[in-house]
């Protein structure tokens, strides 16, 4: 169960990094994964002050604070650099280096 919990934070860190704001009504269906294994996903990204809770209209949100977002966007920066690179790489032939300009 805890490797559940784990993976499940791992999704809901990347959402929440993509989406944003989000009702936590509203994650488990979004993330396809039970509403209990979320509710813990979300206590764990909390105790790691991950993510801020914000009361809307009675409805509660939840997103990643400024610091985490920061982190996101630099992962998905390096991983669109790694992935250029390889596409790069994939477009010279074997053998041959690119010439000098």
């Amino acid at each position: 169960m805890k490797d559940k919990v784990i993976e499940a934070a791992g999704k809901t860190w990347q959402f929440l990094g993509q989406n944003g704001q989000t009702e936590i009504n509203s994650l488990s269906k979004r993330l396809k994964e039970k509403n209990d294994v979320v509710l813990q996903s979300l206590g764990w990204l909390a105790r790691e002050d991950k993510i801020r809770y914000d009361i809307k209209q009675n409805k509660t949100f939840v997103s990643l604070i400024e610091d985490e977002l920061r982190v996101f966007n630099t992962v998905v920066q390096n991983a669109e650099k790694i992935v250029e690179a390889k596409k790069v790489s994939k477009k010279r032939k074997p053998g041959r280096s690119a010439k000098a300009v």
